[in-house]
């Protein structure tokens, strides 16, 4: 009998310890651990049963006669982090060369990484997306071009205009991913002329790379090499994390599968900060592996002396240490310190209340001298004196200098829920001055030589602007190390939005898209012509284009825009303009005129036409530019293939041969040819005379169109009255649900 419950005591305990044995594998002790001078820690192994999962396999390969190295997938691995959950591998860089006549010398203009469906991401902190060139378009995105997409221009007149170190636009572009990404794609838009660079640039490149291993050499573009490890591959942080049901930490560990990875005792779970998923680290005070069990071994902190360097004594604990001192004194955690006698103790600290208190009152003073002169410091840094100066002498600048404290009860201190709109440059709150009035803060995040110029042009160039269709500068704050502008607060969001965007749903009409080109060109032709001296906006786009609440246009974002240049010495040589509306012309002179702007608003006609973007990074490269689409569509008379629906139900035959007989013009490719802002804004206000009057009486006669001599319409000039201020049908001026607001770039 007692043999026989013994055994059935047994026969429980091994029952038990199967059902609590752990479902995740435990890698062999034979399981190889180097691979050349790479160390494999589990999760990742090499060879069968060596891994937690199929995802963390690493081939060890010969790449030479004794030489091995590790290979996840196809690529290389440099080395593998527990603690952070990225591996560092090496992938090739692809590029695109030419000659004079810009033929494809090779083959590698794409190249693309697939991820999905993996426990691997792009990491979006540690890695760039970089373009070397001097003449290149060279674009990123993500699975099949439905989500994330970008593009980074660089361009570079000779050597002279490259600096070692400098990624700002010249010679080499440089832009940031988003999270989550785990598939990616980059290649290059063809078809520029390169017979002004082809002798000292014939290569460009463009790859998602580790960004802390970058600096810029202009030998990567006088020598056609970029080559950093010497094998035609660059280096890339790839995030990890155990992603098994796309578990999060708290679901991993009431699993019920046995499935949860972090298996030493001794361990924490984090979740992914980079998708779903999850990594483990070991405790506090302990340090090791802790995929493994018993992985994560305690610490002796005591090897690192963090006790007090006179008369601390250090033990050592399991998870933890403990510091004592010397017989006498007291260990204090408070500030580490082994403390001296009581009444010594109890003499310096009412000395030391004694010093504060005679001290304090002249150290307050000081502080508040202090920060008045550094308030006054930046106020002349950011040209306030300047401004004083200018107010003076121009009656025609005329704003509110804020001060700091102002602005910060204005936003409530800056609040999340103020924000309205983000950008590379910073962020746009919403806000309430003492007098009620509702008004845009534009609020800077970093700070650079080149932000401080743009700011004080934006500023500049605001002030003396006074026009109905162009954003009104309440006023700015000079005294804090960022400096801000203060705008009129516009209600109803961007031309973009109500094309393309969140507000297309309103079906606004297409006389009152006409009429916001309309009164656009409008304010463009004030920069140009009544300005003194003129301004050239420098990034003309719908999303540039604001909406008040009558759904008026005013023109905003001034922070690229340059004043004519009176002489050739003071032509820019980079412009933070938009893909798919700059000048081509732009792209062969570097020189920025007032026909780029002309340039960029046949885009925004093209746009009002067709409902289409401007670029497109998917379909084949000549299908990707709206703009090269419509000029191709003109030539062979075939426009109705472009246009929106809409359009081509509701309008007259006439008025979209006008739109489109505009906007070619616009985009002529030599600026010379182009109109100017003041004969566009003519022309639009002829053809919204003809959308509003289709009854007019049309005389045969041999009038010549406002901008090349052309007959009005089919030899017919219409004869109409003058009429004033905006139309009432289709609900032009009808009140509209506000949307918010996108200033910043």
């Amino acid at each position: 009998m007692e043999v026989r419950i013994l055994q059935v005591g047994l026969g429980l305990l091994f029952l038990l310890a199967a059902q609590h044995a752990p479902a995740v594998a435990i890698p062999s002790p034979q399981c190889q651990k180097m691979c050349g001078n790479v160390e494999i820690e589990y999760p990742f192994g090499i060879g069968v049963n060596c891994s937690l999962a199929p995802d963390f396999n690493i081939s060890c390969k010969e790449v030479q006669d004794g030489i091995y190295k590790p290979f996840s997938g196809s690529m290389e691995l440099l080395n593998i982090s527990l603690t952070h959950g990225t591996v560092r591998v090496l992938h090739s860089i692809p590029s695109y060369c030419y000659n004079t006549s810009t033929m494809l010398m090779n083959v590698s203009r794409f190249a693309g990484i697939d991820k999905r469906g993996t426990s691997f991401r792009f990491s979006a902190t540690l890695n760039k997306f970089t373009v070397i060139g001097c003449n290149t378009l060279a674009y990123i995105s993500d699975s099949n071009g439905t989500g994330y997409q970008s593009g980074c221009v660089a361009t570079c007149t000779g050597p002279s205009a490259l600096t070692d170190g400098s990624c700002s636009g010249i010679g080499c572009c440089q832009t940031a991913i988003p999270r989550g990404m785990d598939y990616y794609r980059a290649g290059f838009a063809k078809g520029f002329n390169t017979s002004q660079i082809w002798n000292f640039s014939r290569c460009s490149y463009a790859v998602l790379m580790e960004a802390a291993e970058f600096n810029f050499s202009t030998a990567y573009i006088t020598t056609n090499k970029f080559n950093n490890t010497g094998s035609g591959r660059v280096p890339m942080i790839m995030d990890w994390a155990v992603r098994n049901g796309k578990m999060s930490c708290p679901v991993a560990r009431r699993n019920e599968s046995g499935t949860y990875a972090c298996l030493s005792h001794n361990s924490d779970c984090v979740n992914s900060t980079n998708g779903p998923g999850y990594i483990c680290n070991c405790s506090k005070g302990y340090e090791g592996n802790p995929y493994l069990p018993g992985g994560c071994k305690d610490v002796n902190e005591c090897n690192q002396s963090p006790c007090p360097s006179r008369g601390g004594i250090c033990h050592n604990e399991v998870g933890r240490y403990r510091c004592s001192c010397k017989t006498g004194r007291k260990f204090s955690k408070q500030n580490n310190t082994c403390d001296l006698d009581n009444g010594l103790i109890i003499g310096v600290t009412i000395g030391f209340l004694v010093l504060v208190i005679f001290s304090s009152s002249g150290y307050m003073v000081f502080q508040n001298r202090k920060m008045k002169k550094v308030k006054q410091e930046y106020f002349s840094q950011h040209g306030g004196l300047l401004l004083f100066e200018r107010m003076k002498s121009e009656r025609g600048i005329s704003f509110t200098l804020f001060t700091e404290a102002e602005l910060i009860h204005a936003t409530n201190n800056y609040d999340k829920s103020r924000i309205i709109g983000k950008g590379g440059y910073g962020t746009v709150y919403k806000g309430i001055i003492k007098d009620k009035m509702h008004v845009a803060i534009k609020r800077c995040t970093l700070i650079s030589e080149r932000q401080k110029k743009e700011f004080g042009q934006e500023m500049l160039i605001l002030s003396q602007i006074n026009h109905k269709n162009i954003v009104k500068l309440v006023g700015c704050c000079l005294e804090v190390e960022v400096p801000m502008l203060v705008y009129e607060f516009i209600p109803n969001g961007t031309l973009y939005e109500l094309i393309h965007g969140k507000n297309r749903a309103l079906q606004i009409s297409f006389s009152t898209l006409l009429r916001i080109a309309h009164e656009a060109a409008e304010g463009l032709n004030f920069l140009h012509s009544y300005a003194s001296p003129p301004i050239i906006h420098g990034d003309v786009k719908t999303a540039n284009i604001l909406l008040d609440e009558n759904y008026m246009a005013k023109v905003a974002d001034f922070g690229a825009s340059i004043l004519a240049p009176s002489d050739e010495e003071q032509y820019v040589t980079m412009v933070q303009g938009t893909c798919g509306y700059l000048d081509p012309e732009y792209m062969q002179t570097c020189q920025l005129t007032d026909k780029s702007d002309v340039y960029s608003f046949g885009v925004i006609l093209l746009e009002v036409l067709t409902g289409q973007v401007p670029l497109k990074l998917e379909g084949a490269d000549m299908q990707r530019s709206l703009s090269s689409n419509f000029m191709s569509a003109m030539k062979e008379n075939n426009i109705d293939a472009l246009l929106a629906s809409h359009v081509k139900e509701q309008e007259s035959t006439e008025l979209i041969r006008g739109l489109a007989e505009l906007a070619k013009q616009c985009l002529n490719m030599c600026g010379a040819n182009r109109p100017t802002m003041k004969e566009v804004a003519d022309e639009l206000g002829r053809l919204r005379k003809l959308a509003l009057h289709p009854w007019i009486l049309i005389a045969n006669t041999e009038s010549e169109s406002l901008l090349d001599g052309a007959s009005s319409t089919n030899g017919f000039e219409i004869d109409v009255a003058t009429t004033t201020g905006y139309p009432t049908q289709d609900g032009d001026n009808a009140p509209m649900n506000p949307r918010s607001l996108y200033y910043a770039r």
